[in-house]
């Protein structure tokens, strides 16, 4: 809860002592805003380039080539956008759909565009 105007005599002012900033918390708010930046910066919208069949993903070294017992964050963000990726949804919404990280879904379309499955 935030304190009430004129508790601390460094209330808005330009004697904002950083004895009563944690270390912390300071990096977790640098964390929040380096995100929230990534994501205004990154956000853009994709359309898959073969929407209709199976784009090969193994034979661009973009799958893996054995089976296991489930598919990482990587491969995963990446099936996310083929699937979403209409030219109507943003890698933003793609993200709160499939759950997974803006940065995994991010870095997924940018490897897709490198090899010519989306534009």
């Amino acid at each position: 809860m935030r304190s009430v105007w004129g508790t601390f005599p460094e209330y808005h002012t330009s004697a904002d002592n950083l004895d009563f900033i944690r270390p912390p918390q300071l990096a977790e708010s640098l964390r929040v805003c380096v995100t929230i930046l990534d994501v205004l910066e990154h956000n853009r919208r994709y359309r898959n380039q073969s929407p209709y069949g199976e784009p090969q993903l193994g034979r661009r070294n973009l799958y893996r080539s054995t089976g296991g017992d489930a598919i990482g964050v990587d491969i995963s963000a990446r099936l996310w956008v083929l699937n979403l990726s209409d030219g109507e949804h943003s890698l933003l919404d793609i993200a709160e759909r499939s759950g997974l990280p803006f940065s995994a879904i991010s870095d997924a379309a940018e490897l897709l565009c490198q090899n010519g499955l989306l534009v």
